[in-house]
């Protein structure tokens, strides 16, 4: 193909941290020159995920306080650059490559770790649609070993479905050793990663409980062993100390019910706190019953060859709720504040 560099392509620009009016929908924003390393992306899709409004709305940064200004910062911890386009999800095909990278990547069908290994910016530590630019736009530049080749029955935006929220979920199980046996108690399990999770601890063998608001729980019937609703008091729902592990992505003022449901030697692991992040944590509790916390955001490089292993064999196929066209992500991230989808939002480009 004919070198695209500079040429304008559609993105969603977020501008600053506030409200949605940071979302710029452009059609001129350049495509990314490549490096020799890399490979540029065409994205057929990319999944729409909290951090994105997170970041968006400065959650991660420092409390406000008083004057309500909005605080800076990502979930990486540092402080945003903008204009940045957003999107850790991201299913595409190879247009381009760099000179040192194999051609025969040309064409193939990739999608990308949110966790860039081999980013030219931090290597090891570059979250895409955070420190560089992802896939809210019609290409992506990365580096060709990011770049996964994909043979699967499963649609481009299934595939978009997949990385940061699989990856995330597949994080939280790894540190916590979640094995066949364990009695798993999953909270916020109707989200991306939540139902993520649901599977994903099924198909390790584990008897897996989902929180999940009542009029969803049909959905998640068909992986978890048992639903509860959300609003319920799940140590009379349950038994004090009858879960091995907690996978929590709500937080909130109900949270030390959870440490409540952990058996003696019990895993607590987290990577949300959309119910709120503040909880009261009685330290008996932790040191009395032995419990381990586990706070997941980091990811070693097993945890995305675990997805590509799954997805070889074709154990998982992630949920989409709903696409909307790129130009509509506002439409799309309000829809995903409602709370009344299961599994996935998706955002798709125009065709190239």
């Amino acid at each position: 193909m004919d070198d695209l560099t500079g040429l304008p392509m559609a993105a969603v620009q977020l501008t600053g941290h506030g409200s949605f009016d940071k979302l710029v929908y452009r059609r001129d924003v350049p495509i990314p020159a490549l490096a020799d390393e890399e490979v540029l992306v065409a994205v057929a899709a990319a999944g729409i995920n909290a951090t994105d409004i997170n970041t968006r709305i400065g959650w991660y940064g420092q409390p406000a306080g008083e004057s309500g200004q909005i605080a800076e910062g990502n979930w990486s911890g540092g402080a945003m650059r903008f204009p940045r386009i957003q999107g850790a999800d991201v299913c595409g095909h190879v247009v381009a490559c760099g000179a040192s990278v194999d051609q025969r990547l040309l064409s193939r069908r990739v999608i990308l770790p949110a966790l860039l290994r081999f980013s030219k910016l931090k290597p090891g530590e570059c979250w895409l649609g955070t420190d560089c630019d992802g896939g809210f736009a019609q290409y992506v530049a990365v580096s060709a070993r990011d770049a996964h080749p994909i043979d699967s029955q499963l649609e481009d935006v299934e595939l978009a479905a997949l990385p940061c929220s699989y990856s995330t979920a597949e994080n939280l199980l790894h540190h916590a050793s979640v094995a066949a046996g364990d009695r798993v108690l999953i909270t916020g399990a109707s989200g991306g990663v939540g139902f993520a999770a649901v599977q994903l601890a099924r198909l390790r063998g584990a008897e897996v409980i989902a929180v999940v608001a009542a009029p969803k729980a049909a959905a998640l019937r068909a992986w978890a062993a048992r639903t509860i609703d959300r609003d319920a008091d799940v140590v009379k729902a349950l038994g004090a100390e009858s879960v091995d592990v907690v996978v929590d992505l709500v937080g909130g003022p109900a949270w030390p019910q959870l440490l409540n449901v952990l058996t003696r030697h019990g895993r607590y692991t987290t990577s949300g706190a959309i119910g709120g992040p503040h909880v009261e944590l009685d330290l008996r509790k932790l040191y009395l019953k032995d419990l381990t916390f586990f706070g997941c955001t980091y990811q070693p490089a097993i945890v995305f060859g675990n997805l590509l292993a799954y997805l070889a064999r074709g154990q998982i196929k992630p949920r989409v709720a709903r696409t909307f066209p790129l130009d509509e992500i506002v439409l799309a991230q309000q829809e995903f504040l409602a709370k009344r989808h299961i599994g996935k939002l998706v955002l798709v480009p125009p065709p190239v």
